[in-house]
């Protein structure tokens, strides 16, 4: 069993379709109307003094969680046909190439 852990409170880790450009764009699009980045100007949130994309990307990341745990199998994860695993980054201001750098943990358990 592989379990991956980002060390981080404002990206996540998800598995999701990996053949197809449009599910990345998509996701972003759908959390975005989830949790607006304007939720930090018009009063709903506190923790505002890191950017517009801060807090919206703590929820982000609380929703889609921060590891991931999968099977392997013959030395290789043992993911679906289509899957393929996602960083997720919620920030545009602070995050990846922004100056963040993103930092995951891998522990592997089991018997060879």
């Amino acid at each position: 069993m592989a379990n991956l852990f980002v060390q981080h409170t404002s990206a996540s880790l998800s598995i999701n379709e990996n053949a197809d450009p449009d599910v990345r764009r998509d996701m972003e699009v759908a959390l975005n109307k989830i949790v607006p980045a304007s939720w930090n100007r018009d009063g709903t949130f506190l923790h505002t003094m890191e950017g517009d994309d801060d807090m919206p990307g703590h929820v982000k990341s609380s929703l889609m969680g921060v590891s991931l745990n999968i099977p392997i199998k013959n030395g290789r994860l043992a993911l679906g046909t289509w899957q393929g695993i996602y960083l997720n980054e919620h920030r545009d201001q602070g995050g990846w190439g922004g100056g963040h750098n993103r930092r995951i943990v891998i522990t592997l358990q089991g018997q060879s």
